[in-house]
């Protein structure tokens, strides 16, 4: 059993950054994965960024240019730097891992609150 413990979040303003850190309590170096999702009222949950075993990075359209995702396999443990923040960022951002691609399992964080407002 994996634990993901997100840290990082906060308020800032438009245009500001914020660094989330995701620590894992075991290896991430053989996962399949390790990603951020994020969550408003009301709406699905979406994918942010993921980084592969491979090292391989997919982003979504929106955070394009704006966040990256990075990893220390010996903190056990995945970043996500964001830069010019806009409010529509604001969301409860969840850490992801996934063990393997086929028939692996899916880990959660308990969720960090970001809010761009001025």
């Amino acid at each position: 059993q994996v634990q993901l413990v997100e840290s990082g979040g906060g308020l800032v303003q438009p245009g500001g950054s914020l660094r989330l850190s995701c620590a894992a309590s075991g290896s991430i170096v053989s996962f399949f994965s390790m990603g951020w999702y994020r969550q408003v009222p009301g709406k699905e949950r979406e994918l942010v960024a993921r980084i592969f075993r491979t090292s391989g990075t997919n982003y979504a359209e929106s955070v394009k240019g704006r966040f990256t995702i990075s990893r220390d396999n010996a903190k056990n443990t995945v970043f996500l730097q964001m830069n010019s923040l806009k409010p529509e960022d604001t969301a409860v951002y969840y850490c992801h891992s996934r063990s393997e691609l086929v028939y692996g399992t899916d880990y959660w964080g308990q969720g960090t609150q970001v809010t761009v407002s001025s």
